[in-house]
């Protein structure tokens, strides 16, 4: 079961990502910048009618005369001087007070102190509003607004007071920027799908014929098309694999010719050991010339693995496995086979039949026997050959699986071949898409086991 990761693993969904997370990052800073802005354009527009109300009295207070808008009645019925500290009533505003002395700083009039503080009060009623309330005949409702009271020591010891009305709704432009934001994610993210998706199918091809060449060898050739760069990378591995295949080719035609100049002299060889009178020097010569026969099948066997020639089908392996063991008897290796279900794979039956019996005869040649199961596990069926002999130290089994390897010592080996018996079996599997495991058992000997995919 595969872990589960947030983090997309392919190369258009990480830059797809990255792109979400900047343009989110980006929105949140040009948030909190109009955020900023916004509050204090909100903070000026509250205060300014106060710092207006208070200049334009300190004005007319100077010139002893009316307020020149011909509003002055108005505005001084929210103006009070006195000579002591005024007491406000409502939570104090440390901006407003901020916000007041720094418009009177950019006009140059020089206070001492200021004051500043909020509290919310019931409006009174308008006419308007009693008008539709006797028409409609709903009962009228008190209406809380904010007032803001600002006083200023303008003169040591003499003070002015104002209040003004002010707004108590919060800005509204967190829908807006919502939908900016998702107009912006719009426009960037769908152009950069469908760029991720046409730089994605031609690399997601090109992926799957190197996956398909590693497996079997060959590999059909990918269409050059996409981006530039993309065809250029796909147009290489096309060359390349085209000139892989053809050493490949050439590897095994040099092989079939080797193999077949070499099986011609120890044929001549074989024919020659016939003319020899000694029995027990003939015999020698020819467990020789077979030795190498094997040998030499061996090398051209895993030379040429990953290229077999042989039809991948539905085996039956408990069936195949039956029939190698039933070979082995029939020769009087001490060899048994458990009983097991049917056990259907798709596979190469000449190839398993040959890792089989490698397996088999290590078993028989350094373990004294060979016990045989074919087990069905978690989707997949595993042959396992089992022994009876001292098995492998087990910082010495990935040595094992390397060609011309031989653990004499530990496995009690009198004689033995090239050392390419498990080298080629761990090949076999791989072409298999299967896996060679080797394990020492618990009440001694070696389990060497064949892991193909059901």
């Amino acid at each position: 079961m595969k872990r589960f990761r947030l983090w997309p693993q392919s190369l258009v969904g990480q830059i797809i990502i990255l792109v979400a997370i900047a343009l989110f990052v980006a929105q949140a800073i040009n948030f909190g910048l109009l955020l900023r802005e916004r509050n204090r354009v909100d903070l000026t527009s509250q205060t300014a009618p106060v710092v207006y109300r208070v200049i334009n009295a300190l004005d007319a207070r100077a010139d002893r005369r009316p307020d020149r808008r011909g509003d002055g009645d108005r505005e001084r019925r929210n103006i009070e001087f006195s000579t002591i500290r005024p007491v406000l009533d409502g939570k104090p505003r440390p901006d407003v007070q901020a916000r007041a002395q720094a418009m009177f700083d950019d006009i140059g009039l020089t206070v001492h102190s200021v004051a500043a503080a909020e509290d919310s009060r019931i409006a009174p009623v308008r006419r308007w509003e009693q008008i539709r309330s006797r028409a409609t005949g709903e009962a009228m409702r008190d209406r809380r607004v904010g007032r803001l009271s600002l006083a200023v020591e303008y003169e040591p010891g003499k003070w002015v007071t104002t209040e003004a009305r002010i707004g108590n709704r919060p800005a509204r432009f967190g829908g807006w920027l919502i939908g900016q934001t998702l107009i912006l994610y719009g426009i960037v993210l769908l152009p950069l799908l469908w760029v991720g998706s046409r730089l994605a199918r031609p690399l997601k091809q090109l992926t799957g014929s190197a996956q398909q060449f590693a497996r079997t060898g060959a590999a059909d050739p990918v269409d050059e098309r996409g981006p530039g760069d993309v065809r250029d990378l796909t147009m290489a591995f096309n060359a390349m694999r085209a000139r892989i295949i053809a050493m490949l080719d050439e590897k095994d035609r040099m092989l079939g010719a080797i193999g077949h100049d070499l099986r011609t002299p120890l044929a001549s060889l074989r024919v020659r050991t016939e003319s020899v009178e000694d029995e027990g020097e003939r015999a020698r010569m020819s467990e020789t010339i077979d030795e190498m026969n094997r040998m030499l099948e061996d090398i051209l066997s895993l030379a040429r693995a990953g290229r077999s020639t042989e039809a991948a089908q539905k085996v039956d392996l408990a069936a195949l496995a039956d029939a190698v063991v039933e070979d082995f008897i029939e020769l009087g290796s001490p060899v048994d086979l458990a009983d097991s279900d049917r056990a259907v794979a798709f596979a190469r039956p000449q190839q398993i039949r040959r890792a089989l019996r490698n397996l088999i005869e290590n078993a028989i040649v350094y373990g004294d026997r060979a016990h045989v199961t074919v087990l069905h596990e978690d989707g997949a069926i595993r042959i396992a050959v089992a022994d009876e002999g001292p098995g492998i130290a087990e910082d010495r089994m990935e040595e094992m699986l390397e060609p011309f390897t031989r653990l004499e010592g530990s496995r009690n080996r009198e004689t033995g071949g090239a050392g390419l018996g498990l080298a080629l079996v761990r090949a076999i599997m791989a072409e298999h898409q299967g896996e060679l495991r080797l394990a020492n058992r618990p009440q001694g000997g070696l389990e060497a086991s064949l892991v193909l995919p059901a």
